[in-house]
């Protein structure tokens, strides 16, 4: 979407989304004692791919794609915070941060389980926004339009 694409913007937002979903869903009615390694490894794969020299994208898609797989209340959440977030600021990379956070912060508050592998997606979306996160300190980021 920066590049001003939207078409290419959109469809790899949906092609990260889609990855997520096909290979959790597959080991979450095939492998369940699997889903959380497996969900970390797509992520991961995506962040750090081999192919690109360990450098990928930020997670976010991917991650929105594993939480839709998991439990689709954590998917909600996720895109809830993600626009209160972005129709108040106008920055994606804030919005990405903060719905990150609102899981492990939603499980403590409701559910009390699974809390450690969603702090660890959090801190690794955290970890690939640093960049942003500089900008956003220094009020140079760059505010999105999505539409």
């Amino acid at each position: 979407l920066r590049t001003g694409n939207k078409f290419v913007g959109y469809s790899t937002l949906v092609l990260d989304i889609v990855k997520a979903i096909v290979v959790v869903l597959y080991v979450k009615f095939n492998y369940t004692e699997f889903i959380f390694i497996s969900s970390l490894s797509v992520f991961l794969g995506h962040v750090f791919p081999i192919w690109l020299k360990f450098k990928g994208g930020k997670g976010v898609a991917t991650y929105l794609g594993i939480l839709f797989s998991l439990n689709l209340v954590y998917g909600f959440v996720f895109i809830t915070i993600w626009i209160i977030s972005f129709i108040l600021t106008k920055f994606s990379s804030l919005s990405s941060i903060l719905a990150s956070l609102s899981i492990p912060v939603y499980l403590l508050i409701f559910y009390n389980g699974n809390i450690m592998f969603f702090s660890i997606i959090f801190i690794l979306i955290f970890y690939t926004h640093r960049e942003n996160i500089k900008r956003l300190i220094n009020k140079e980021e760059n505010k999105t339009k999505i539409y």
